[in-house]
């Protein structure tokens, strides 16, 4: 057994005498438990409901504030701790072919479920008698979302600029900057090595205290979703949620298991060990919030830690495959709700588009709205007006993509792992069958 596996055996395992903890104190569970006092909350007291989202808020706000660093250690020591630079590119070429493929895919079920199902047949809605002021401010952000303006966006202006505005992507570039000229010092580079590695552990640390606020964060969250909406507003747009949601669980259960059958281990047993995090994400909608729980689960799954420090970062905005569901089939129910028929040809350029627009928008508030916004200037058939559809209904939906975009960068970075033969097979087998 090398030192790496012997150490990664260390952390898996967990000592003898440990005595095992009261269900009430685990994570899983106090999240749900906030999650449906939440429901209850939002469904008797509306409009105190919608005074806590401060609650939700707060959350989101304390695990962003640490993605940065976090990314930042992990993806430096990662690097510089391979002192092989061609595996860094080796890396991540072999993770954004991944992406790409599996991308395509989850934009094409969009699309082909989207003709299936007909979630937005029968509505026969006139165009001339929407709305379109409440969409206003996601098209004035969709104009600005190209191509060249999306690659040049990736370089911060300055080394703090990256870390400032907490844009994954600068942050993922200026880290793999400096891991690479740490690994090129060789043993002058140590001392700078060993003092990132020691803030590691700090800013993990304080991960592991904000995670602590998750029942709280996830009672907010979902009790201001609740009191805003109400269970009522679901019902006349009721057949595109659950279309949606019937789509995202086929998608994880048939196309990410079969990966996951392929690489060796099982889609559900993956999802039960990072049960708390899904749950975290079913309260908040937001899958960021977990990205550094997800980093440190994931290295002690057995994967290595460079593959970790590149695969999840880059994954977070290039392997969106909730989100490809959403914005193809969100354009074919407008479509169709509007009763206008789409070429061949425009469902093709409408995946080429989505394909597109799904990187643009990352980082940007909103994002998933704000990608079919821009999906929809590209297809002039489709009228943007027609977003206030689902203008409602969006915060619904948008839990179902950010907990299928979870899995899917969880089984990315397995697969990439395995294809790098860098995923301890002994550690994975030990820690997902101790789920069944």
């Amino acid at each position: 057994m090398t030192p790496l596996q012997a150490s990664r055996h260390a952390d898996a395992t967990p000592p003898a005498t440990q005595a095992r903890q009261p269900f009430y104190k685990a994570m899983y569970v106090q999240v749900l438990i906030g999650i449906l006092a939440g429901v209850i909350v939002g469904h008797l007291w509306p409009t105190f409901a919608a005074d806590l989202k401060p609650l939700g808020d707060a959350f989101i706000k304390l695990i962003k504030m640490i993605i940065g660093p976090v990314v930042f250690c992990t993806v430096v020591t990662g690097i510089a701790g391979m002192r092989d630079l061609k595996k860094v590119g080796r890396v991540g070429g072999k993770a954004l072919l991944y992406f790409e493929v599996i991308s395509s895919l989850s934009l094409l079920i969009g699309l082909v479920g989207g003709h299936l199902l007909n979630a937005g047949g029968g509505f026969n809605i006139d165009v001339n008698t929407l709305d379109a002021s409440a969409v206003t401010g996601y098209a004035e952000k969709a104009q600005h979302l190209h191509m060249v303006e999306f690659l040049m966006g990736i370089i911060p202006t300055t080394f703090v600029q990256a870390f400032a505005e907490g844009n994954v992507l600068c942050i993922l570039l200026v880290s793999v900057l400096f891991g690479c000229a740490l690994s090129s010092m060789g043993d002058k580079g140590k001392p700078v090595f060993d003092l990132i590695e020691g803030l590691s552990g700090v800013f993990f640390r304080i991960v592991h205290i904000i995670a602590k606020l998750s029942a709280l964060g996830a009672f907010g969250a979902i009790a201001f979703t609740v009191g805003t909406y109400g269970v009522g507003s679901l019902l006349p747009l009721m057949k595109l949620v659950a279309s949606f949601y019937l789509l995202c669980a086929l998608f994880v259960i048939v196309v990410l298991g079969a990966v996951a059958r392929v690489c060796g281990f099982s889609i559900l047993r993956l999802m039960a060990y990072i049960k708390e995090e899904l749950l975290v994400v079913l309260g908040t909608s937001s899958s960021e919030v977990v990205l550094p729980q997800m980093m440190e689960k994931l290295q002690r799954l057995g994967c290595s830690k460079p593959v970790v420090g590149l695969v999840i970062p880059t994954g977070y905005s290039f392997n969106l495959d909730g989100t490809n569901i959403y914005l193809t089939m969100a354009v074919l129910f407008i479509a169709q709700a509007l009763n206008i028929d789409l070429s061949l040809s425009q469902q093709l350029t409408l995946i080429v588009v989505a394909m597109m627009t799904s990187k643009g928008a990352s980082g940007v508030s909103g994002a998933a709205f704000v990608m079919l916004t821009s999906t929809l200037m590209v297809v002039p058939l489709v009228p943007v007006a027609g977003m206030v559809l689902i203008l409602g209904i969006h915060r619904f939906m948008g839990t179902g993509l950010a907990i299928t975009n979870l899995i899917g960068n969880a089984v990315a970075t397995l697969v990439v792992s395995a294809w790098e033969k860098e995923l301890d097979r002994e550690i994975l087998a030990q820690q997902l069958t101790r789920q069944s």
